[in-house]
């Protein structure tokens, strides 16, 4: 065989079209890979060298030849061939340049098929510890900008319209508890598919007694995969990290949609920093938020590649197929950009200037509208009743054009005797806090404590 020929090309006698050369190619993405695929190959010659394939001799030349290319390669000393379809085809031709027939068995009991999946799991097990710092370091973020605004108070809305006085703080905390699930939902997905394919061969398992146990755990996995066929068949850990990813793009694009409101001019509730906005290339005047507009662009796209990873195994057998060459370009996109869109929303949060007294002045009074049916639920009013009753009141203001805080009393207990003079002390936003100090309320008291669970899940003091 000559070294510039397919490493599968002996029961062929025609070259393979040239379209199809570019169209079967996976190696301008797979090149990714590169790194795991080094290891990989180290770890598999000491296997053969156990089982008698290498002397122990020549499985110390072939670790040492994968040491110096991949020193090669990153020198840019090494340029890829016609022939190397994917970055382990690639690195078997330079291997077997350098060492001959030693090079050559490598890939004794072993198929692309077990090889290229193995490949695929370390890298995510290391993109996996990028991941958990960078959520890490978003929720220190979140956390920092909440113990500075425990008691700037904020409308909080629902339907976009205003409903209830909330803590800024509170409001910043739901991301925090939102990205510690996303971050232990990936610690899920990594432990799951920390398990090692290698020596499953393309589907029934190697022919040769490799140690996959010990194989496994040199190279950093918690056991062998169980069942070969399974190993090479199929994708779910890949849909897992999808998953995880457009579940934190998710969580990232609600903030952006909140925070794109929030610096526009009819709110400035805050303001984003010049270092993650950009201007018009018409109008002078204008300070874009392109930052969170990108972020809500890919989540879609990030959306867009998981239905990619779902809709790729949906018809395929139950085997090895090569339409799997396709999971790794949109799985390495949406690695990609969320780790990206984690680290940009990390600047954002912890560069962002907020605007309190503009969230207090924004404060209507209709936001203690539910204050006013629970003054009289306390007073004994069922629930229900007193909610028609504030209703009342409120389609009155509105009939007059005036706020709920400037009826009189005599307007108030024209609806119901039962109001005094204090219902005005409910139009205080602090108060309307304070009353909802309850476990995971948004009360100074109870976001503070919300605050130091968060920093006992970081494990800070």
């Amino acid at each position: 065989m000559k070294s510039q020929s397919k490493i599968w090309s002996g029961r062929f006698s025609k070259q393979a079209d040239e379209e199809m050369e570019k169209f079967s190619s996976s190696i301008h993405f797979d090149k990714k890979l590169f790194d795991a695929d080094i290891r990989v190959n180290k770890e598999w010659a000491l296997s053969l060298a156990e089982i008698g394939i290498y002397t122990h001799e020549e499985a110390e030349r072939v670790a040492m030849t994968l040491q110096q290319i991949q020193a090669d390669y990153y020198a840019g000393k090494l340029s890829f061939a016609k022939s190397d379809e994917d970055i382990h085809s690639a690195n078997e031709r330079w291997l077997t340049e350098r060492l001959g027939d030693v090079g050559a068995k490598i890939h004794t009991g072993r198929s692309r098929n077990d090889q290229v999946v193995t490949d695929l799991r370390i890298y995510l097990r290391e993109k996996g510890a990028e991941f958990e710092q960078a959520l890490l370091d978003l929720q220190f973020a979140f956390l920092d900008l909440a113990e500075k605004n425990v008691t700037t108070v904020l409308p909080g809305q629902t339907h976009l319209r205003q409903a209830q006085p909330i803590s800024l703080a509170h409001y910043l905390l739901s991301f925090f508890y939102q990205l510690q699930r996303d971050r232990k939902r990936h610690e899920q997905t990594v432990s799951r598919l920390n398990k090692c394919p290698l020596g499953s061969g393309a589907i029934a398992g190697a022919a040769f007694a490799i140690d996959r146990h010990d194989l496994a755990k040199r190279l950093g996995f918690d056991a062998p995969l169980e069942n070969s066929y399974d190993a090479t068949a199929d994708r779910d850990f890949v849909n897992d990290v999808h998953h995880d990813c457009a579940q934190v793009m998710l969580h990232l694009s609600r903030l952006a949609e909140d925070f794109i409101i929030w610096s526009s001019e009819p709110f400035r509730y805050l303001e984003i920093d010049e270092l993650y906005a950009t201007g018009s290339s018409m109008m002078p005047q204008k300070k874009n938020p392109d930052s969170l507009e990108l972020l809500r662009g890919k989540t879609a796209r990030v959306i867009g590649n998981h239905t990619a990873g779902l809709t790729l195994m949906k018809g395929i057998p139950t085997a090895y197929v090569r339409d799997l060459q396709e999971d790794k370009e949109p799985l390495f996109d949406s690695v990609e950009q969320t780790l990206q869109s984690v680290r940009i929303t990390t600047g954002v949060i912890k560069t962002v200037r907020i605007n309190g007294e503009r969230m207090l002045a924004s404060l209507g009074p209709a936001l203690y509208a539910t204050d006013l049916a629970d003054y009289l639920v306390r007073k004994g009013i069922p629930f229900r009743k007193s909610h028609a009753i504030v209703g009342k009141i409120v389609a009155l203001a509105e009939a007059r054009g005036v706020s709920l805080i400037e009826l009189s009393l005599d307007d108030y207990q024209l609806n119901s005797g039962l109001f005094e003079n204090d219902v005005f002390e409910l139009f205080d936003p602090i108060k309307s806090l304070e009353k909802r100090n309850l476990y995971g309320g948004t009360g100074p008291s109870s976001v503070r404590k919300q605050i130091e669970k968060a920093k006992e899940l970081l494990n800070i003091g």
